[in-house]
């Protein structure tokens, strides 16, 4: 429970706080926020161009860090990147950051990886501040208790010349995720639960905080997760107020606050949660005590379903629009109403991505590959160099090569489906990715969204499989 309040001082929510602390000014119903971290990746040369052309310089370039995630490769790195469009990206991102004095992680550098994986790990995401990337998935920093959300390209140019960015004050929204998550289970389980629940639209227009003693109990990999697919709810943001997970977890990384200014820090950070009483535009609960490991059968993250469910029948909507969207998705799937989603056979399986690329969920699906073989090929790729090192260090990549998957260098690899990372029209993955859309791991590829443990029973299966039925074996 938060201090006592000034009898004067009206209850406030942890993104009421955040955004009230960084108004610059307002204007025309828009606020300009003050950005305290920038986070930059090789799809920055927009603005990098833009930049130039009106002969501004970045403003402060100590608080921003780039990596290149989208466009690098996650095999033969050696041999440099063979699309030359993408190595201009990459090599582009070098030479902007050299200019204006940004902290670059390099392909050949062991922090490198996906840039949502890296803040993070690095402590450069901290409680309590604003902090914006040119990428979608910025909502996962939220995890860590910052006010954290994807921009376009015009608006990075404003941040690097400016450190500031107009933003509509979005409504506040929250998520209360009740119940005791069953055994094995974890973040990727819960977003999947709550969207599906909520639907892909469901929290349009809003800031999101996730509470309730379910998300209390997870760990910080865990959190990352929920908030990372916050945008695939429709959300501006989505944060998770800052506690003891959170402080270990950022105690001793290198852009951590250190010696006397981390006890300033945790004394700002330990005020940040939600007061009693403040008010949401828009509360809802999600149980989750008796969900079973979830995963998608359509084209969007909100058609999920339990591995004991069935592929739904859209000709029991009453919405005549979602009817024809479902069924479309279930051609694009090619999939009939009714099957047991346990008897679907996939292609190949993706481990990686910023939403489950780090430690904890490559040793859940190495938990569940040890001692058993891949009956379709499977990609393993790390979300940092870091996380890369660590599992090998742990042995993780013996387990998984033992087992006969690809074990690959950092990157967003199948994800967005670059560098050959991709599938043939017609396949069917296990994704432990964030977005199910058409074509989103190749032209005609049929993506399916679960957590790591899930990926790994579908890889050594052939099919969906509820993994916890794998370790009663």
């Amino acid at each position: 429970m938060t201090p006592p309040l000034p009898a004067t001082r009206q209850p406030r929510t942890i993104i009421d706080k955040i955004w009230d602390a960084h108004v610059i000014t307002e204007q025309n119903g828009e606020t300009l926020l003050y950005v305290d971290r920038h986070l930059l990746h090789d799809g920055s040369f927009h603005a990098f161009d833009a930049l130039k052309a009106e002969g501004r310089k970045v403003a402060r370039p100590a608080q921003a860090i780039a990596m290149p995630d989208h466009y690098v490769p996650t095999t033969g790195r050696r041999f440099g990147i063979p699309v030359a469009d993408y190595r201009n990206l990459v090599d582009g991102l070098v030479a902007n950051t050299a200019e204006a004095g940004i902290t670059h992680f390099g392909m050949d550098d062991p922090r490198q990886g996906i840039v949502h994986i890296v803040g993070p790990e690095q402590g450069f995401t901290q409680p309590g501040i604003v902090l914006v990337c040119g990428d979608s998935h910025t909502s996962t920093h939220g995890a860590m208790g910052a006010f954290a959300f994807g921009i376009g390209a015009s608006e990075v140019k404003h941040v690097l010349a400016t450190q500031s960015i107009w933003q509509r004050r979005p409504k506040t929204m929250r998520i209360d995720v009740t119940g005791t998550l069953p055994q094995g289970l974890g973040g990727k389980d819960i977003i999947l639960a709550i969207i599906g629940q909520i639907t892909a639209a469901g929290a349009s227009g809003h800031a999101v905080e996730y509470a309730g003693p379910a998300i209390r109990a997870l760990s910080m990999e865990g959190r990352l997760t929920v908030c990372n697919m916050s945008i695939e709810a429709g959300a501006r943001a989505g944060l998770i107020a800052p506690d003891d997970t959170t402080f270990e977890y950022l105690a001793g990384r290198p852009y951590a606050p250190k010696g006397k200014y981390w006890d300033a820090a945790l004394a700002h950070w330990r005020s940040l949660p939600t007061d009693d009483g403040a008010q949401y535009a828009r509360t809802v609960t999600v149980d989750v005590s008796n969900i079973a490991p979830m995963l998608t059968w359509g084209t969007s993250p909100e058609d999920a379903l339990p591995i004991d469910g069935r592929v739904p029948d859209p000709a029991t909507l009453d919405d005549p629009v979602r009817r024809e969207s479902k069924t479309k998705a279930l051609e694009y799937m090619g999939l009939k109403p009714g099957t047991p989603l346990s008897e679907i056979e996939v292609d190949r399986v993706f481990i990686g991505s910023c939403t489950n690329g780090r430690i904890e969920d490559l040793r859940a699906a190495a938990a569940v590959a040890r001692g058993r073989k891949a009956k379709v090929p499977a990609l393993v790729v790390a979300g940092s160099g870091l996380i890369k090192a660590q599992a090998e260090a742990e042995g993780l990549d013996r387990v998984f090569i033992e087992a006969g998957f690809e074990w690959r260098e950092p990157g967003c690899s199948m994800c967005v489906g670059m560098n050959g990372d991709t599938m043939s029209a017609g396949m069917r993955s296990a994704s432990t990715s964030n977005r199910n859309f058409e074509g989103r791991q190749g032209k005609g590829a049929r993506t399916h969204l679960m957590s790591p443990s899930m990926a790994a029973a579908a890889a050594v299966t052939g099919h969906f499989t509820d993994f916890r039925r794998l370790d009663q074996a």
